[in-house]
């Protein structure tokens, strides 16, 4: 046992383990990163668009009907999706058929969903 004498004077009980949690903490930037990353999971219309292109490429148009928002409003969500690797698109004649990139994306949807519901893994 030692006193903190740095934030708050409160004695320190577990040294060893505090230094040892330290040691595998995130830089401040990666943490930055996540942060940023956890946004794009932050808005209503990015999880629509995730969750409807999990399984299936659609396009803009489609996106744009089946989540009741306009063209612009889906296009101007991909830009930040495209930003993280989240979604890819392959043009076919004039339409871009988006799907998702990244298969964790999914995992993250399925494991908030779980914690909403309390289902543990």
């Amino acid at each position: 046992m030692k006193p903190c004498d740095v934030n708050c004077n409160c004695t320190i009980f577990h040294e060893d383990t505090l230094n040892q949690v330290q040691t595998n903490l995130y830089k401040d930037q990666e943490f930055i990163d996540l942060v940023s990353l956890f946004k794009i999971f932050s808005d209503m219309t990015r999880i629509k668009i995730l969750e409807s292109i999990k399984d299936h490429e659609l396009c803009v148009c489609d996106l744009a009907y089946l989540l009741g928002v306009s063209k612009s409003a889906i296009s101007h969500q991909m830009k930040y999706l495209k930003s993280y690797h989240l979604v890819s698109g392959t043009k076919k004649g004039k339409m871009v058929y988006y799907r998702l990139n990244d298969q964790n994306a999914k995992e993250i949807i399925n494991h908030g969903y779980n914690i909403m519901r309390g289902i543990t893994i």
